[in-house]
């Protein structure tokens, strides 16, 4: 069966701790949600694990490919980590469309059907810097599920949403699981993560716990 394997994992930044001989063992298929307070090492862990930064030791496989070895980023991967970079000049439409060129793996009706997914009007003429911080966070999940995902990674997606939002988003991750589509989420919320996922975590210090 197809996992994501930590082993070991340990960072530091400007000298402190951010992950501390973290151990996780991810079967495929599952939503696993992790909380903790700001800075305990979600969102660094998050990061490793997509392989936007490298480890001072230990290890991460992602579906049997080492990140920074194998690969540099796991393949088909979906990710929200803090602000998605979308360009300000351009419509929600046509940032997902620059995006989705890149790999070129879905064109322009996968694209309106994940901004259909969200709640978007992909027929809106206004640009990016005029969307409501909700509105951005759509765009975001939008971009994140757009392709064909085999791991969905998202720190705290839900957050600017309303309760209409909420209950979108919750839809979005339960619809992905069904797909086989492995999904990591991070919160603060943990009664969130109760409702939506099959395992949870809690990160203190850089350091994970059972949830």
């Amino acid at each position: 069966m197809d996992q994501i394997v930590i082993k070991n994992a340990c960072k530091s930044i400007k000298g402190r701790l951010v992950l501390d001989d973290v151990c996780l063992t991810l079967d495929a298929g599952n939503v696993y949600g992790f909380y903790g307070a700001n800075g305990s090492g979600k969102t660094m862990l998050f990061r490793a694990i997509a392989g936007l930064i490298r480890l001072d030791k230990g290890e991460i496989s992602v579906f049997s490919e080492r990140i920074g070895t194998d690969t540099d980023f796991p393949k088909n991967m979906g990710l929200i980590i803090e602000k998605v970079g979308f360009w300000d000049e351009f419509t929600g439409f046509d940032n997902l469309k620059l995006l989705a060129s890149i790999q070129r793996k879905i064109g322009k009706e996968g694209i309106k059907e994940a901004m259909s997914r969200v709640g978007l009007d992909y027929k809106d003429r206004r640009n990016y810097k005029r969307y409501s911080l909700g509105m951005k966070q759509r765009l975001g999940i939008a971009q994140a599920i757009m392709e064909r995902l085999k791991l969905l990674i998202l720190d705290e997606p839900t957050n600017a949403l309303d309760e209409d939002g909420l209950k979108l988003i919750h839809n979005i991750i339960c619809e992905e699981r069904q797909k086989g589509v492995t999904i990591l989420l991070a919160s603060h919320n943990a009664e969130e993560l109760q409702s939506l996922c099959q395992k949870q975590y809690k990160m203190c210090d850089g350091r994970l716990q059972d949830g």
